[in-house]
């Protein structure tokens, strides 16, 4: 087992262009990663088709074309591998809904006394939902907006969310509480407006 200095070293070779040193990463990260595609798809439908293993295939197989991105140490390279994990998921709830072209009321359940629990998220319309309503918070306020996406998607800790973002972690948990009530109104708004 690497150690997480030679992961960071990893990473610097990775981030200049060594596809080597991201071969050698993905067998030391992949029980971490498929622990965050099973949080990212603890909320999901039952019978949804792409399963974590398959999600931390596509995560591996999508950072695997990108050119070396900016990871500077673990906590960045998972906060990016939660986006990618984000980003499929919206993918395959698009395709979902296109080949469904389904409607109807849209309910996202955001427990606001467990600010580390996911959103419960059972369908693509819910997932598409709050991936707008996360979207329209990031525009509004940046940090908040990234630090749900560090904690939902990437399953990041406080600490680590800290870490990522620069601040400390009693802002992190403070952006986390004011970013899942204003998350929980405007899916509720969305709600009360599809009803």
């Amino acid at each position: 087992m690497l150690k997480e200095e030679d992961v960071t070293g990893l990473l610097a070779q990775w981030r200049q262009g060594s596809h080597k040193a991201f071969t050698r990463l993905m067998p030391v990260v992949y029980d971490e990663l498929r622990r965050v595609a099973e949080r990212c798809m603890s909320g999901e439908r039952t019978d949804h088709t792409l399963g974590a293993t398959g999600l931390v295939h596509e995560t591996y197989l999508r950072m695997a074309r990108s050119e070396g991105p900016s990871c500077r140490n673990r906590s960045h390279f998972f906060a990016l591998a939660g986006r990618v994990m984000r980003r499929l998921l919206v993918e395959h709830a698009r395709a979902h809904l296109a080949a469904k072209r389904g409607g109807g009321a849209i309910k996202v359940y955001l427990d606001p006394d467990h600010v580390d629990r996911s959103p419960t998220v059972r369908s693509a319309e819910e997932l598409l939902a709050l991936d707008e309503a996360l979207g329209q918070l990031a525009a509004l306020d940046p940090r908040k907006g990234r630090t749900l996406e560090l904690r939902f998607f990437a399953g990041l800790t406080i600490e680590e969310t800290a870490e990522c973002l620069q601040v400390s972690p009693a802002t992190v948990i403070l952006d986390s509480r004011l970013g899942r009530a204003w998350l929980q109104r405007e899916l509720s708004a969305g709600e009360r407006c599809a009803s």
